[in-house]
């Protein structure tokens, strides 16, 4: 029986690398409150704790974070604050994926960071 090529090759790159499944984005507030719930959130140097009563706490770097945060129209929006510096409220796309949330600013247009749920 003869394959064709290109479904041998097809066929063999699937077996050597295995497709990476899309990250999920969150968009309902009970979900996102399911995951972060009685949890960190950390990346090297920050851990933080997302509280369902819309605050933020933690420490990043060695200065304590402190924030509020609220859920609107599917879109994480929060304000904080970190040892001198502040951050006016910005709500963000909030993405999961694995064990890890990713959050980027500006509505998914910004800057984003990936922390992993622990």
């Amino acid at each position: 029986m003869r394959y064709p090529l290109p479904s041998l090759a097809a066929a063999a790159l699937t077996l050597f690398f295995p497709m990476v499944a899309a990250a999920e984005r969150i968009t309902d507030r009970d979900d996102f409150i399911r995951l972060v719930n009685q949890r960190r959130l950390t990346t090297m140097g920050v851990t933080l704790a997302v509280s369902p009563d819309g605050r933020i706490g933690g420490r990043a770097f060695g200065s304590d974070v402190q924030g509020e945060w609220t859920w609107d129209k599917g879109w994480f929006c929060r304000s904080l604050a970190w040892g001198s510096r502040t951050w006016p409220n910005n709500c963000q796309l909030v993405t999961k994926d694995g064990d890890k949330l990713k959050f980027t600013s500006d509505q998914g247009a910004g800057e984003s960071a990936t922390l992993r749920i622990r």
